[in-house]
């Protein structure tokens, strides 16, 4: 029987905050104002970054829609493209996530440490907190689903909590006391000023991540044609609205030239307000917050090895279950060996970062670009019940064009980490072709 669309209006609006807002706005901010040469260019980089989420949750929306398919992005992108390709983007997906977790392990544990130890601590300090966490958290969920779920929740509304507390000092100034260090204001050229918004536009990019699970939703939404793009676009102006109000209140209470030498920002937002207690405790929330983070990633990306799995891309080992709990075992571990081989060898969040957004230029661009396909492929069809965006093909091709303009960034400000991301690239369409063969030989065995 046909599942019923149920979603409302409010519904996927807020689906889609709740995609979106994470942990990165406790940390991104201070490394983007460190690229931004002058407010203007952060503050702008923060609303591009919306309006790019934006063309991106629209585009995702209406591949879902035209294609509604359990088994996420790897099916949808075979029948775009080759199985090869989207065996890639899956990967690439796949360790852009493990990355991301291993990114916010890091906040996390650069809040806590200044909780736990009375000096600064070592990035290797950090790293080892970080691991770790995600250690704890891979016995978690080899308990069972239930568990981490009800975890799951606690752990959500202490970090909506904490987002708006820090929009609290706009509305009560006497909170606290006006940033005395006024913004060293540098004037740049035309060249400096794009090559500075791409650098800053990449912490923002992480921040804004998340988005492109609307591909799941498209096809289950009450008048999908009225109420998908009202929703993803209430979702995304709510989301542009807290980052720029809480990015003011950083400006506001910190100063540009605080800000960027400050990557526990929200402590030190939370000492001037409430005393060095409060700072404390707000790290300590902080951090237990970034575990809700861990959590739900280590629950979600092991299901994506399983479809994979069993479409005969990857082993059949990580569509093997536990007997007693109904556990990924392999996928689970899998997965979080990744995510601490990512802290090990990168060990900051800087480097960390670039590294997940090059690969996500790839993953985004590319699994984006599978819309012109789709549109192709699927014209024949009743286009009743079909989410169908308008500006298009213009929104698809901002968000493809955005992402390589970062790429190009990356390459330009680092290209060690990109030289890196094209390498895991060319590894896993490699994987793919091996994995084949040795499939197809097996099955004519």
């Amino acid at each position: 029987m046909k599942q019923k669309q149920q979603l409302s209006l409010f519904d996927l609006t807020m689906i889609v905050v709740g995609l979106v807002i994470g942990m990165g706005i406790f940390r991104t901010a201070a490394t983007s104002a460190k690229e931004a040469l002058n407010p203007t260019i952060f503050f702008s980089a923060w609303v591009a970054g919306g309006l790019i989420a934006l063309c991106g949750a629209l585009t995702y929306a209406e591949i879902g829609s035209r294609y509604p398919i359990t088994g996420g992005y790897y099916r949808i992108f075979s029948y775009a493209y080759h199985p090869s390709i989207a065996f890639s983007i899956n990967c690439i997906i796949l360790i852009s996530n493990a990355a991301s977790l291993s990114g916010v392990a890091l906040i996390g544990s650069g809040y806590i440490s200044q909780v736990v130890f009375s000096e600064p601590v070592t990035d290797v300090t950090k790293a080892a907190i970080a691991i770790a966490a995600i250690i704890v958290f891979y016995g978690v969920n080899l308990l069972g689903l239930k568990m981490s779920a009800r975890t799951q929740n606690v752990l959500m509304l202490i970090k909506i909590g904490m987002i708006l507390l820090l929009i609290v000092p706009l509305f009560i100034p006497s909170m606290h006391h006006a940033a005395a260090t006024p913004a060293v204001t540098q004037h740049a050229g035309f060249q400096q000023w794009i090559r500075s918004f791409g650098a800053a536009l990449v912490a923002v990019s992480f921040t804004y991540g998340g988005y492109q699970q609307t591909i799941n939703f498209g096809n289950d939404v009450e008048n999908a044609s009225r109420n998908v793009p009202r929703g993803i676009f209430m979702g995304i102006a709510i989301i542009i609205g807290l980052y720029l109000l809480i990015n003011i209140s950083y400006y506001t209470v910190l100063g540009f030239e605080e800000l960027k030498q400050q990557n526990e920002i929200a402590r030190v937002m939370a000492s001037r307000m409430f005393g060095v207690t409060g700072g404390n405790i707000f790290s300590g929330m902080l951090f237990l917050s970034v575990l809700a983070y861990v959590n739900v990633l280590l629950l979600s990306n092991p299901r994506v090895m399983f479809a994979m799995s069993e479409d005969g891309v990857l082993p059949e080992m990580f569509a093997r279950k536990s007997s007693k709990r109904d556990v990924l075992v392999v996928s689970l571990t899998a997965f979080s060996a990744i995510c601490i081989v990512i802290l090990i060898f990168a060990k900051t969040f800087d480097e960390i970062l670039s590294f997940t957004i090059f690969l996500d230029c790839f993953g985004m661009a590319t699994s984006a670009g599978a819309i012109f396909m789709l549109r192709k492929r699927t014209k024949h069809l009743n286009q009743t019940g079909i989410y169908t965006m308008r500006l298009y093909p213009l929104l698809p091709i901002i968000f493809i064009l955005a992402y390589a303009f970062l790429a190009v960034s990356i390459v330009r400000d680092k290209p060690q980490t990109a030289g890196i991301g094209l390498l895991v690239l060319m590894c896993f369409m490699l994987i793919y072709f091996i994995t084949r063969r040795f499939t197809q030989k097996k099955a004519e065995q």
